[in-house]
């Protein structure tokens, strides 16, 4: 088996986000999502989300969307969503990004965001709705403290932090 390294930093308060990843590689991952206005998504997606546009098609049939490796969307021309689903898209950042990312989005489409907000499963967590009703939820992964009360959390629900298997 070949070795991997995931492109999501240890988490840290201070941790740094990966470069945006600008290879051409097979996606084992997208989300497709049709918009009315290809045109105000794709501005939604860079300018308040933080994504590029890897390659837009000629005629406005796709635009691929991307942050860090294995983060990808495609915006399509189509019929967007009515109301924002119960289901969402989730992508992994960096604590230092959700402060920024939220007032970015707001600036854009007052009153899109929810959040941040700290979960039991040791991140904290911006939702945002974007412009074609998807329920995008920006994630960071806070520090575990091996020692702490949401270590013993997992413990009890059988995930091991890696500092455990160090001392048996």
């Amino acid at each position: 088996m070949n070795s991997y390294t995931s492109p999501v930093p240890i988490p840290a308060l201070d941790a740094t986000a990966p470069e945006v990843y600008r290879e051409i590689y097979g996606m084992p991952m997208f989300v497709t999502i049709p918009t009315n206005d290809l045109a105000v998504s794709k501005d939604f997606w860079i300018r308040g989300l933080g994504f590029i546009d890897l390659f837009s098609a000629p005629g406005g049939q796709v635009t691929h969307l991307r942050r860090w490796a294995f983060q990808d969307v495609l915006l399509v021309p189509g019929a967007a969503a009515a109301e924002a689903s119960a289901l969402s898209i989730s992508f992994a950042c960096v604590l230092g990004q959700l402060d920024e990312v939220a007032a970015r989005c707001l600036e854009l489409v007052p009153g899109c965001t929810e959040g941040p907000e700290v979960k039991p499963w040791n991140s904290v967590e911006l939702t945002v709705t974007t412009p074609e009703n998807a329920r995008v939820t920006m994630t960071a992964a806070r520090p575990l403290d091996p020692a702490g009360p949401e270590a013993a959390n997992l413990r009890e629900i059988g995930i091991r932090h890696p500092a455990d298997k160090m001392r048996s």
